[in-house]
């Protein structure tokens, strides 16, 4: 079974959203046209809209913010308790006395609501979610994690909500948003040998810039070659650029695993705001320096930086094939001496499959640590935090200064290939793939 799919209850999923909306939906972009159908009305970029929620998720660290502010400003009333979800992962296990009294608060009042939860080790909320079903196309899921663009690897308008906005969702079902302005992406060509969704989700990061597409919708086209994981990559990434929301272009391979609306589909007449076009081809492997994720350079670059510790995991790339990916660099060489690295999967679903098919055995074999399901060190909160003067080569979505730890330490982010050659090597390395010879 694929992480990154849905668990298989009887083929497809169902969808509450009509086939037929009732809307003149010509010339709206992908955003347009699902906050249209919420809102019941067309819309277009710059309105502002109250529509209703489908999912409502909130982290461990936010969730105590935000129940508290239902509990005590908004009457202790939660609409649809069975559209939210709390997930116990940015710091999992606990670290320390405080946060596991803060955890023990949430638990209590998630069953005391009804809400779902999903505890320690059952993974990162954004991986969670999309194994669950609880993200589909066409629906709006707020978050209480910036990454929440996550959702839009299966068209659903996935956005991040700071703990007033979601208690808001969770009281009264509903959110207001101003439709965005749309970037459109279109990959064209085929990918290189060694280079990944996650080299070409930064190569997007660096044309846009950091706030070049600031409360936009990054809709991208021409991914029909990506697979479930990887889509969720490029979704990832699209905050570090600004964007409100990340959206992949629905198509055959996302219809064989959801129901998928017939007007959720792209317009070639929607009016946008840029037009970019990425010719794959021309692609390498890359990696985003320190302290900015759009400071992105080729690797080839930066070859020979010692490093001490590399993590593979997080939201961005903690999924089977990226672990798959490690392996398969590695091809049974070890961690090289005064490097550590840290594995750790974004799911239980993903920790059994990576049992189930060896690939767990391999990479301790090599000299990894793998870790509990769950965000890890990647906000420098336990797990693995650096110490001054570090290097770490990261499979992340953050190199911002202080991130995993010291503001003295430095943080590479690049796909797991790279994070994998890295380790072996104990230098920012490529792997054999992208070199034509030895990493």
């Amino acid at each position: 079974m694929s992480t990154s799919l849905p668990p298989a209850h009887g083929g497809r999923w169902p969808s509450t959203l009509p086939d037929d909306p009732g809307l003149a939906l010509e010339g709206l972009t992908l955003a347009e046209r699902i906050l249209s159908v919420k809102a019941g009305r067309r819309v277009r970029a710059g309105e502002v809209v109250v529509v209703p929620v489908d999912q409502v998720m909130m982290v461990d660290s936010i969730a105590p913010s935000a129940l508290r502010i239902v509990e005590e400003e908004l009457g202790g009333v939660i609409l649809h308790p069975e559209r939210v979800s709390v997930v116990v992962d940015h710091v999992a296990p606990a670290s320390n006395v405080e946060v596991a009294t803060t955890q023990q608060r949430v638990r209590g009042v998630a069953r005391e609501h009804g809400l779902r939860l999903f505890d320690v080790g059952r993974g990162i909320c954004h991986q969670v979610l999309i194994e669950e079903g609880l993200a589909r196309p066409g629906w709006v899921v707020v978050g209480s994690d910036s990454h929440s663009t996550t959702y839009g690897a299966v068209c659903a308008f996935g956005t991040g909500m700071g703990a007033t906005d979601i208690a808001l969702a969770m009281a009264s079902g509903r959110t207001w948003l101003r439709v965005p302005e749309t970037v459109q992406v279109r990959l064209v060509g085929a990918r290189p040998a060694g280079v990944s969704a996650k080299d070409v989700a930064l190569e997007i990061v660096r044309r846009l810039t950091a706030d070049g597409a600031t409360y936009a919708s990054i809709e991208i086209l021409g991914a029909e070659a990506f697979g479930p994981g990887e889509r969720m990559t490029l979704a990832n990434l699209a905050v570090e650029a600004g964007a409100k929301v990340g959206l992949v272009a629905p198509d055959a391979a996302l219809a064989e695993r959801y129901r998928v609306p017939a007007w959720l589909t792209v317009d070639p007449d929607a009016e946008v705001a840029r037009r970019i076009e990425l010719d794959l081809g021309r692609l390498e492997p890359v990696v985003s320096v320190p302290f900015q994720v759009d400071n992105v350079h080729p690797v080839r670059e930066h070859l020979g930086v010692h490093v001490d510790q590399v993590f593979v995991g997080t939201c961005t790339n903690g999924r089977l094939e990226d672990l798959h990916e490690v392996v398969r660099v590695l091809d049974g060489r070890r961690v090289a001496d005064g490097t550590r690295l840290l594995v750790i999967p974004a799911s239980s679903q993903v920790l059994q499959d990576a049992l189930a098919d060896g690939t767990i055995a391999a990479l301790v074999a090599a000299g990894a640590s793998v870790g509990v399901p769950g965000c890890g060190p990647c906000m420098g909160r336990h797990m693995g935090v650096l110490a001054p003067g570090e290097v770490c080569v990261s499979t992340s979505n953050r190199n911002f200064m202080g991130r995993m730890g010291s503001p003295e330490a430095h943080i590479y982010l690049a796909s797991p290939a790279v994070a994998a050659a890295s380790a072996a090597a104990g230098v920012v390395a490529l792997p054999e793939a992208a070199t034509g010879g030895a990493a």
